[in-house]
């Protein structure tokens, strides 16, 4: 039953114990206990302060990705307006090279058949005065063995000749 009623020596030696104690360890171990306590505080501190900067920072660029992907789309956007553009450009340029080029041998084959046309006219009307005179030697040779039908034949070209003048 000792233990459950303490005796004063006890007390007292047991207060003398934790005063020492307490001495001590305010000498010599609260200081850098409380040193330790505070740095670790601070570095605590500091690490809420760069943990928060790095959030703020990728908040940042965050922003800054948005906006380069914002900026990389318009681009891309503008680019393929361009590329449709000169596409276009290039097509109709095309086209009208290609109507050019078909009018020049449109034009140029119907020059052709027009040259071919007027020489096959030519052809037709010198084979055609050909076969004329050749008849009209026969018609004539046989027409004028006789005297009085040469003077005729004379006489009424003459007329037609005054007359058409």
């Amino acid at each position: 039953m000792d233990l459950v009623t303490p005796d004063v020596g006890l007390l007292f030696w047991t207060f003398c114990s934790f005063a020492i104690l307490y001495f001590l360890l305010k000498k010599f171990a609260w200081k850098p206990i409380l040193g330790s306590v505070n740095d670790r505080e601070d570095s605590i501190r500091e690490a809420l302060l760069a943990a928060e900067n790095a959030k703020k920072e990728m908040e940042n660029l965050k922003s800054d990705n948005e906006k380069i992907l914002k900026e990389a789309k318009i681009e891309r956007e503008n680019m393929l307006k361009d590329a449709r553009e000169i596409k276009t450009k290039l097509i109709s340029d095309a086209e009208n090279q290609a109507k050019e080029q078909a009018s020049k041998l449109i034009e140029s084959a119907q020059l052709a058949i027009q040259n071919e046309k007027n020489s096959a006219m030519n052809e037709l009307k010198q084979t055609v005065v050909e076969l004329s005179v050749g008849i009209a030697e026969k018609v004539i040779s046989s027409e004028l063995e006789d005297k009085n039908k040469q003077l005729k034949v004379v006489e009424n070209m003459l007329n037609d000749a005054s007359l058409n003048n």
